[in-house]
């Protein structure tokens, strides 16, 4: 990866082809999402937690079943969701602290990028230099990674703290004899979080993470959506 602060003059016909496609690396079955995208992302998508390498608990919504795939991912007319994760949508672009001013982070590019091109898609920028439409929306995209990122920590302590997380098993069941099992995942106990008394409410509140707690447990309901994408895609696949 060849990773470069990001400026009009060096990048100046640089364009970002869009569109969903394995080819992008969108074909995975889960990734990490952000307390800033929980409202989009828990209309479509379930959300739970589970460890990542360091055994740190992080939120990731489920996207399918089985290995490398991805149930809201068409061959031909890409994604069939409006709520496509952050890390997702970002494309060849991230972002990070500037060594001259930390509360400005910087955007940087990965110029090995598979999106980028000079003939087809998105323009980066405007043929006098300024941001197009599209790098102010890769710029928010990233402004809510970047904030969300610092309140992982802090949003998993505080469901910790007030008990309110509970295992989950995941054994999905498509058809008969064909079931999906995802380990180690946890969700906010609906249970729990109805029975917090004012003052555990209110930290949970001021810290701004009740809201999240909601949303994590409101986006259950979406299980049942990836079962019936699974078996809409299996109907498909079988000869006439």
């Amino acid at each position: 990866m060849t990773s470069v602060l990001l400026n009009n003059v060096d990048h100046h016909d640089l364009r970002v082809i869009t569109r969903g496609g394995a080819e992008f690396g969108d074909a995975v079955n889960q990734v990490m999402v952000f307390p800033t995208e929980f409202e989009a992302i828990q209309r479509e998508l379930p959300i739970v937690l589970r460890p990542d390498a360091e055994a740190r608990l992080r939120p990731v919504a489920l996207l399918g079943l089985a290995r490398d795939e991805n149930l809201f991912l068409d061959p031909s007319d890409g994604w069939q969701t409006a709520a496509i994760p952050a890390l997702l949508q970002r494309g060849p672009f991230s972002i990070a602290a500037s060594q001259h001013d930390e509360a400005e982070p910087v955007i940087r590019i990965d110029l090995d990028h598979p999106r980028l091109s000079r003939e087809d898609g998105e323009a980066v920028f405007l043929p006098h230099g300024g941001n197009t439409r599209y790098l102010e929306r890769v710029r928010d995209t990233l402004r809510a990674i970047y904030i969300g990122n610092q309140l992982l920590d802090p949003m998993a302590e505080a469901f910790v703290d007030a008990e309110l997380l509970r295992p989950v098993n995941l054994e999905l069941q498509v058809a008969e004899g064909e079931a999906y099992a995802i380990s180690d995942a946890q969700t906010i106990d609906r249970e729990r979080l109805a029975a917090l008394d004012g003052a555990a409410l209110d930290r949970l509140h001021r810290a701004g993470f009740l809201h999240p707690a909601f949303m994590i447990a409101a986006s259950l309901a979406n299980l049942q959506r990836l079962v019936d994408r699974k078996g809409a895609a299996q109907q498909l696949a079988r000869p006439s």
